[in-house]
């Protein structure tokens, strides 16, 4: 499989985001229980290893003996432990390994648990204990290679050369760099995953937050109209039929048109990405508002001409607008209403909602989640809200919009 490589160059993506074997390894280490393939492997390597490497250097060094065997198992046996007991089975492979060598037995793959164990202990953070192990390893080895192989098996053996030593201390150090660059490498993966994470998590709880302030500006408008007429229709029922028939009409279409845009809503829950089948409303329909305003006994009065803005723009004016007059028809006992939409300076547009008031309960202009969203429409524009009562008794909402959104054409 080629490698995958980010846009414009660069280096492959698993670099960024770890190596799909990493992920698997890891997977079978915070499984429940022990890392048993892994370590049958690696015995079974180690043994053969060593039983090749006996062959070739029969005669050198000592045969292998059931003593020899039980060590190399040993050593392999210990990283069944290495991410639990990680500085223990560091220690525990340096000391068979020394054990192994000081014995005489071939050289060969003895090593590779010593590498593996002190590997765990360096990514698990245990640095300083992996040198030590490694350190300890090397002493060891420099100890039976220059002074005891004297009383050493194998009979017969001279003093290994520095050159030896040197080779030998190079391998430790490529072990410790090995291991540092997995720990750095693994922690930043980790740092990036917690980060993806946060990020997928802030993304959903913003959609979350989207998706219930446009069905609360839906709902809460349509609804408040829908009481109204409601209200109308049963005062009149008896008295006015005609007039209770054209209320019960406009709870009828108002109805409909709440359905259309909550389904509009939950469509694009469901297929997330997919285009609108409708167009977003924008100020274009402020006539429509008026008009529904009306229907609801409330005067609204328009001054100034909607200017062209981008959709996410657009949008948001036309809700913080609805849900202005949507709170008057619920919490001012004033029947008139005044929408200014005034372009300032030419980078912004200035959005003004006044009614004359007096306010008919505690929460007169929307002190619950409908400000809440109408600031939040702004403030994601990098737009304002403000909003109280006015000197006079009635009730002001001014919004200043930016002309021009980043992102948006």
């Amino acid at each position: 499989m080629d490698e995958q490589r980010v846009p414009g160059g660069g280096p492959p993506q698993w670099w960024r985001h770890g190596p799909p074997w990493w992920n698997r390894w890891d997977d079978e280490e915070r499984r429940p229980g022990r890392p048993w393939r892994s370590t049958v492997l690696v015995t079974a390597f180690v043994l053969a290893g060593s039983t090749f490497a006996a062959h070739q250097q029969a005669g050198e060094r000592a045969d292998l003996d059931p003593f020899a065997r039980v060590l190399l198992v040993l050593s392999g046996v210990l990283l069944l432990w290495r991410k639990r007991y990680p500085v223990a089975v560091a220690f525990g492979t340096a000391a068979a390994a020394t054990v192994y060598l000081g014995a005489g037995y071939p050289y060969g793959p003895v090593f590779l648990t010593v590498a593996l164990a002190c590997f765990s202990a360096v990514v698990a953070g245990h640095r300083r204990a992996a040198w030590a192990a490694l350190g300890t390893l090397w002493a060891g080895h420099v100890l039976v290679a220059h002074w005891l192989y004297r009383w050493l098996p194998p009979s017969g053996d001279s003093a290994a050369s520095w050159t030896q030593e040197i080779v030998v201390a190079t391998w430790i150090v490529a072990i410790v760099a090995l291991s540092e660059l997995a720990r750095v490498r693994r922690e930043q993966w980790a740092r990036e995953r917690a980060e993806r994470a946060q990020a997928a998590r802030r993304r959903a709880d913003e959609e979350r937050l989207r998706i219930a302030r446009e069905l609360h500006d839906v709902l809460a408008h349509s609804i408040s109209v829908i009481n109204v007429q409601a209200g109308v229709g049963l005062a009149l029922l008896d008295r006015d039929p005609d007039q209770a028939r054209t209320a019960l009409t406009t709870i009828k279409a108002k109805s409909k048109e709440a359905l259309g845009e909550v389904r509009q809503v939950l469509d694009t829950l469901r297929a997330p990405g997919d285009a609108p089948r409708a167009p977003a409303p924008g100020l274009d329909r402020l006539p429509e508002l008026v008009e529904q305003a009306a229907s609801a006994g409330l005067t609204v009065e328009v001054e100034g001409e909607p200017p062209r803005l981008p959709p996410g723009a657009d949008l948001a004016a036309f809700r913080i607008v609805q849900e202005a007059l949507t709170n008057v028809v619920r919490h001012s006992a004033s029947r008139h209403a005044r929408v200014r939409l005034d372009r300032g300076d030419g980078t912004t547009l200035r959005l003004r909602i006044d009614d004359d008031g007096p306010a008919t309960g505690a929460d007169a202009g929307g002190s619950g989640n409908g400000l809440a969203g109408m600031r939040e429409r702004a403030a994601a524009l990098g737009g304002t809200i403000e909003a109280g009562p006015r000197a006079d008794g009635g009730f002001q909402v001014l919004a200043v919009l930016p002309l021009k959104v980043e992102g948006e054409a």
